[in-house]
């Protein structure tokens, strides 16, 4: 055996050894592969989290969605039930003008509403010989057949002939509605502030009030539509016309106004 071949031999096994220890004795946060794992965890774990936002901002939009619906269709609803509202006040009123009338033909009285039906009547009443019941009930009707001219007529002829009748608030708030509804806001709200002025303890005031703010609104004046609604809100809390004026301040509030 030569001297450089036995050299060789002995040299070897020293060299393999060296390197093998080196390996073991890397730490594994140096590990290349530790490294590449590590890594690839992190950008996995990455992806998951905007993932899971991604999933949570779609919900959120989806139920905001749900919502929203469910605010539009609460407030048809509340507009359903606040037009029943105004049909059982007008039919107790109806009744109980029966009903005081039978108790004073009964007790041998005068019928109420005798003494405005001796008043001269104009032809351009609904009924320009009767009393102002009759001619209320009467412009009434045409109100709800949706003749708003004839009904205009009617009302206004009413609170002419019959200014202190029992029934001139009423007559005075659905003169406004008969306007309203034709989108003739400007005499729409003349009518309902007259009713807030002139008929304080009206029952028509939640409503006529509701209407100023509507009226207002339709027109342009946002300050003074929040002013009714408000007062509608903090004074009436717990009527429909209440819960449709916050409704429509919401609104408001929503569209910058």
């Amino acid at each position: 055996m030569t001297p450089t071949r036995f050299l060789l031999r002995t040299l070897v096994p020293f060299a393999v050894c060296a390197v093998l220890s080196g390996c073991v004795s890397t730490p594994p946060e140096e590990d290349p592969v530790v490294q590449k794992l590590t890594e690839l965890d992190g950008r996995l774990l990455r992806i998951e989290r905007v993932l899971a936002n991604q999933s949570l901002l779609d919900l959120s939009q989806r139920i905001e969605a749900v919502n929203a619906e469910v605010r539009t269709l609460r407030g048809q609803l509340d507009e359903v039930q606040h037009g029943l509202t105004r049909t059982q006040e007008q039919q107790r009123e109806m009744y109980g003008d029966v009903d005081r009338r039978l108790a004073a033909i009964e007790g041998g009285g005068a019928p109420v509403g005798a003494g405005s039906a001796a008043r001269p009547a104009s032809d351009r009443l609904p009924i320009p010989q009767g009393d102002d019941r009759a001619n209320y009930q009467a412009a009434f009707d045409l109100l709800k057949d949706g003749k708003y001219s004839e009904a205009i007529g009617g009302f206004s002829q009413f609170l002419s002939t019959f200014p202190t009748s029992a029934l001139a608030d009423n007559a005075q708030y659905w003169l406004g509605e008969a306007h309203y509804v034709t989108r003739q806001f400007p005499e729409a709200l003349r009518h309902f502030r007259t009713v807030v002025e002139k008929y304080p303890d009206s029952r028509k005031i939640p409503d006529a009030l509701l209407k100023i703010g509507y009226c207002n609104y339709e027109l342009k004046n946002y300050a003074e539509a929040r002013s009714a609604l408000g007062q509608v809100v903090s004074r009436f809390g717990d009527t429909t016309a209440a819960r449709l004026a916050s409704q429509r301040l919401s609104k408001m509030e929503g569209e910058g106004r």
